[in-house]
């Protein structure tokens, strides 16, 4: 064109930028004779379509006289990427210099405030509006409303919405997830019930949210009245809202109309499938989940993760590492949710190999940054027994949060070190991370688990009266067993009479186990009955009971509990161990003959019987727990599972390797002392976690100091 002007320039520098022809628009605009605000907006839009932000504001900064939407232009792409600060910042240069933000500006700077959960900076934003007159404009005054809720002020954001001359179903929506969002669910369905009385449209944003509602509250009538209004409002063909309906049943335990629901959607996605599968692993019926996971037409991330979880939390370990294997075979690549929900799978079943290739796999996908990833880690290593890789790892973390200094104060806990535990509680006070309620159940366990009496009635009370934490059983429990394990039976049994709230079977099976501990018959009788009329179906009072009539060799009082035992149909846990080697996991019972190598285990144990002996080793047949001769007694402590896959440990490593057993009940006395021996002996470090905590023993030491 000879005589193309402005516009003709402008139109086909457009067209380059919107097909994401950067280069030719470029060229095109470093030739164009003359450049208006218009064409400099072309080119800084076009940079941020493409993501290249920092592009579009250096071309912002050259120009000569920007206008509010070339401020904007460069606002929204800073708030877009997640780079709120910069937005915020370009805002107030914007304000300095003296261009008026309009409703487009204000919503979207807004975003940036939410994200960033700036509350002040958001009321200097509204502050703004109110300058530039903007108050009345429904968007900015819902996208307020938005940031107030998200802030956490959500009285401000009802204040705004009371002042609205008429307020529009985004302004409802808003209120409703804002409550919602600040832990006020039942203001939440009230408000709904009111935009429902003024007859305000609902659309399925608004159906979506409030079902979420009911599931945190597990109002399931209340859904049911929703799922009646959204019938009415034929919303019922909307994937979204169908799929939130799922959901609602599901976890409200009407598992049967979710399933309904779901055969009856004339159209599902990803999202649909996940739903049900999700509802069905999380009320018990995997099965169920597991074949409708394998009729979905394309497996995610999430449904994959979804049977991973639910395998993981029904105690399925072996099965939800199986999944997580299978997952990586067909090619779908595990997210922050997967990694975070199989790594306790590896903590509960100590699979400390399959952790390590788990975490080399999250290096590799790059979410080791992730906070929830990190705190997984962190919790599988400590219940693997390496509390010091744990501690490693928590030092390197640049984010760490309450859930981080937690799960580490809860490692060393488990771990029986104390002087750490302690230690990392003072610190995260000083880091600005005020303890909650879990933190003090882990620094209370610890104090437990040393015998610190003085310093865990400090922190109780600490918690109590200077951070206005109200005492849950947990922190009863835990007092409860400080006391017991002290041998303070009578003080133990006092303290639960004054407790303000319900004791329950945890609290008295935990002074049971003291009775049994410090040998205090009569008044272990006395709770074991309390026990019986609170769960006549729990088998721990009754274990418990007859352990403490076997030790003291009361075998017609041992026989009477198993009698009873066995009419009420009650069956006593076997005990079991289990040890990794080469990969492998090896379980061991007692007595058990079942092993490829039983022969040459078996000749070891006799060897270092007999070695154990000569340096000094009695066995203390108070844990022979059958009425048999002295000479079988021996032989039933000889052969508890620990002891087996300790052995094992022994034949099948090479000198000098740590030997690590995990066991699935509390360790007993004689195993503990022979442990001692054998570390002696074969001169190597034996890591043992039983059900309680972790034992350490080294040089014929145990880390517990005999205190467990």
């Amino acid at each position: 064109m000879h005589n193309a002007n402005v516009v003709s320039w402008t139109t086909i520098i457009t067209g380059y930028a919107q097909n994401g022809d950067l280069d030719n628009a470029l060229r095109l605009f470093n030739e164009m004779p003359q450049r208006t605000v218009v064409s400099w907006n072309v080119m800084i839009a076009a940079y941020i379509q493409n993501g290249i932000i920092n592009e579009g504001y250096k071309l912002f900064k050259k120009i000569p006289q920007p206008n509010v939407v070339s401020w904007n232009a460069i606002i929204t792409g800073y708030a877009q990427n997640e780079l709120g600060e910069k937005a915020l910042e370009i805002f107030k240069q914007m304000q300095l210099a003296g261009v008026k933000p309009n409703s487009v500006t204000i919503a979207s700077i807004l975003p940036a405030c939410m994200k960033m959960r700036a509350l002040e900076l958001g009321m200097e934003i509204h502050r703004a509006t109110l300058e530039s007159g903007l108050v009345s404009d429904a968007v900015v005054v819902n996208t307020l409303i938005a940031m107030y809720t998200k802030c956490g002020s959500i009285q401000k954001a009802r204040e705004m919405f009371d002042k609205m001359p008429t307020q529009n179903v985004v302004s409802w929506n808003a209120m409703i997830a804002g409550y919602a969002q600040n832990g006020l669910p039942a203001k939440a369905l009230e408000i709904f019930a009111q935009k429902q009385q003024i007859d305000v449209q609902s659309d399925q944003f608004t159906f979506a949210t409030v079902l979420l509602v009911c599931v945190k509250m597990g109002a399931l009538e209340q859904g049911m009245e929703i799922h009646q209004k959204i019938i009415e409002s034929g919303y019922m063909e909307d994937v979204v809202v169908a799929t939130a309906l799922i959901d609602m049943y599901a976890k409200c335990g009407a598992i049967q109309k979710a399933c309904n629901l779901f055969e009856r959607m004339p159209q599902r996605n990803t999202v649909s499938w996940n739903a049900i599968i999700v509802g069905l692993a999380q009320n018990g019926f995997l099965y169920e989940a597991l074949n409708l996971f394998k009729e979905m037409p394309q497996q995610d991330a999430v449904s994959w993760t979804t049977l991973i979880s639910a395998y993981a939390q029904n105690g399925l370990v072996g099965k939800a590492l199986e999944m997580f294997k299978q997952m990586q075979l067909a090619g779908v690549q595990p997210n922050s949710t997967t990694f975070a929900s199989i790594l306790p799978a590896c903590a509960k079943f100590g699979d400390l190999g399959q952790g390590m290739q788990i975490h080399q796999k999250i290096i590799e996908s790059e979410f080791l940054s992730d906070i929830v990833v990190a705190n997984a880690l962190i919790d599988m290593y400590a219940k693997c027994g390496r509390i010091q890789r744990a501690r490693n790892l928590f030092d390197k973390v640049h984010n760490a949060n309450l859930v981080s200094w937690t799960t580490m104060i809860a490692g060393y806990a488990l771990h029986g070190d104390s002087k750490h535990a302690f230690e990392l509680f003072e610190l995260m006070g000083h880091s600005g991370s005020d303890p909650d309620d879990v933190s003090f159940v882990c620094v209370l366990f610890a104090c437990s688990h040393a015998g610190l009496v003085d310093e865990g009635c400090k922190y109780f009370n600490l918690m109590i009266e200077s951070y206005c934490i109200m005492a849950t059983i947990d922190h009863y429990v835990c007092i409860v067993d400080l006391l017991g394990r002290a041998g303070y039976l009578e003080e133990a049994f006092n303290f639960i009479i004054k407790m303000p709230i319900k004791p329950d079977v945890v609290v008295w099976v935990c002074l049971l186990g003291a009775c049994r501990s410090h040998i205090n018959i009569g008044l272990g009788e006395f709770v074991a009955t309390l026990l019986f009329e609170l769960d006549s179906k729990n088998a721990a009072p009754d274990v418990l009971l007859s352990n403490m009539y076997a030790g003291e060799g009361r075998w017609g009082d041992v026989q009477k509990v198993r009698k009873l035992m066995e009419d009420r149909g009650i069956k006593k846990m076997p005990g079991c161990s289990w040890i990794e080697v080469h990969k492998t996991i090896h379980v061991f019972c007692v007595g058990d003959r079942s092993h490829p190598q039983t022969q040459e285990i078996y000749a070891k144990l006799e060897d270092l019987s007999w070695q154990m002996k000569t340096e000094g080793y009695m066995p203390d047949k108070r844990h022979a727990l059958n009425d048999v001769e002295e000479e079988e007694k021996e032989l039933f402590l000889c052969h508890h599972s620990e002891k087996l896959a300790i052995v094992f440990g022994l034949l099948n490593t090479s000198t000098g390797t740590t030997i690590r057993v995990f066991k699935n009940l509390r360790v007993c006395g004689d195993c503990h002392t022979a442990t001692k021996f054998i570390s002696k002996i074969v001169a190597r470090e034996i890591v043992v976690r039983d059900s309680s905590r972790f034992h350490h023993f080294k040089h014929g030491q145990c880390s517990c100091g005999d205190y467990w």
